[in-house]
């Protein structure tokens, strides 16, 4: 048995992503405010130079969401007896890498059944557009086997992992689909691509305003 897939794909509603609103310029006095009270608890105190690696790490996510992370690090009864680090409350925010690419591959297994191979696709992800097109494309993947799902797995998991740790930018920023790619040879308009997940820059530029 194939994975099947529609014709005429219905415009499913976007997928929650883990990009939320990321902190704006507005935001870093809060977020060192807070921040200072965190090392206040541990009778420490914070730096010019660590609070700019603090708004670093951190400024990718929502000032609300970091407080409350480093709240809940605060009330851990074993990491919370130790001052955090940057990277303790990434990780809580973002998870491992193997946690996002197990996520990442969730949405591209749903977008498979939802969508299919005859629309293109934009995850809003280059470590996942770069690991699909290194397993053959958007449409050769929805053409793949029910058998061979989970060895598809795991080759996108470590692909994506590597990429999400190096970087994707030469990834394409749509995944053509069946259709397009036969319009294209024809001449024809194409469609817009399903969006299945906003990049960085797309929200910051939605929350600008």
């Amino acid at each position: 048995l194939r994975v099947k897939t529609r014709s005429k794909p219905a415009m499913p509603p976007p997928f929650n992503d883990c990009w939320k609103k990321p902190m704006q310029p507005s935001d870093k006095q809060k977020f060192l405010t807070v921040l200072a009270g965190v090392h206040d608890f541990y009778a420490k105190e914070l730096s010019t130079y660590a609070g700019q690696v603090w708004w670093q790490a951190c400024e990718r996510f929502d000032v609300e969401q970091v407080t409350k992370a480093l709240s809940a690090h605060l009330m851990d009864a074993v990491r919370g007896q130790w001052l955090p680090k940057p990277a303790d409350i990434v990780r809580q925010l973002q998870g491992t890498h193997t946690d996002r690419s197990l996520m990442a591959w969730g949405k591209v297994h749903e977008a498979i059944q939802r969508v299919g191979a005859y629309a293109s696709v934009d995850f809003g992800d280059d470590a996942t557009h770069a690991a699909i097109m290194d397993m053959g494309g958007w449409t050769v993947l929805c053409r793949s086997t029910v058998d061979e799902l989970p060895f598809l797995q795991r080759r996108f998991c470590e692909a994506h992992r590597v990429y999400a740790q190096r970087g994707a930018e030469q990834a394409p920023r749509v995944l053509i689909g069946e259709h397009e790619s036969q319009n294209r040879l024809a001449g024809k308009p194409t469609a817009q691509p399903v969006v299945l997940g906003a990049r960085p820059e797309q929200v910051r530029i939605g929350t600008a305003a």
